[in-house]
């Protein structure tokens, strides 16, 4: 199972929901990968606590293999890292990825990542990918080489109005070049119980037939403990109630799978 994490809005919780539904999923006793194809690196962060340099290489060095040609990049294979939780390993995001990005595009390497995803599906029970936040070569990559799709909202007014511009694009994208690609849902996270404006606003969608999901992830400053202490939810602490959610969450979508 490959699961796409986007939205072309920033600051939704992409990250902190792609690194804590993996390592959920890893906790649960999962063989799972996480991919960072954001060149910010946050997942990265997130589970080493590493920046800048002390960066192991990622996907950009198998991208780099890529654009090499030849041999190289028939057996192009990215290093993947142990993270000090069972069951997790990561694929580093680094910022050459922005660099190597419109070398990509100009060489039409869209289905690169989709063949590697399908080799490491053999080793990875659960594949998870973060992704930045527009619709660019690495999102579109990833929502060619995912079964599923996951879209984080905040119940914004603006994401609002974007996300169905999102929802468009990815249909468009799933008739053009993977017809097998699944939204799985609307993730709402840094939702208030107490606001009414919120629940508003999801009745409507829901009552539009958007896939938004019954679990809502709360607001908490505990994310922001967790991301500070390179620590996801589920081992900073598990009897949290937003890292129950997250677990609700998991369970329901594995519930689906």
């Amino acid at each position: 199972m490959r699961r796409v994490v986007f939205n072309q809005k920033g600051g939704v919780g992409k990250s902190s929901v792609a690194c804590n539904l993996a390592a959920v999923s890893a906790a649960q006793g999962y063989r799972t990968l996480l991919l960072d194809l954001d060149a910010q690196g946050n997942c990265t962060h997130y589970l080493t606590g590493l920046t800048g340099a002390a960066v192991p290489l990622g996907i950009a060095d198998f991208f780099r293999q890529v654009l090499a040609g030849g041999l190289a990049a028939k057996k192009a294979r990215p290093p993947v890292i142990a993270t000090a939780f069972d069951n997790l390993e990561l694929i580093t995001g680094t910022p050459d990825l922005a660099e190597l990005q419109p070398k990509l595009e100009a060489k039409f390497k869209i289905g690169k990542l989709r063949k590697l995803l399908e080799t490491l599906s053999d080793d990875y029970e659960r594949i998870y990918v973060d992704t930045p936040p527009a619709l660019n070569f690495y999102t579109l990559s990833a929502l060619i080489a995912a079964d599923r799709c996951l879209i984080p909202f905040d119940c914004d007014t603006f994401a609002r109005q974007a996300l169905y511009g999102l929802l468009a694009e990815i249909e468009e994208l799933r008739e053009d070049h993977n017809e097998h690609l699944e939204v799985e849902g609307i993730v709402v996270n840094q939702f208030q119980p107490r606001a009414a404006l919120p629940q508003q606003m999801l009745d409507e969608l829901i009552a539009e037939g958007l896939p938004v999901l019954p679990v809502y992830l709360s607001s908490s400053v505990k994310m922001r403990e967790s991301h500070h202490a390179c620590r996801p939810l589920i081992h900073l602490d598990p009897g949290h109630k937003l890292t129950r959610q997250f677990v609700e969450l998991h369970d329901y979508l594995e519930a689906r799978a």
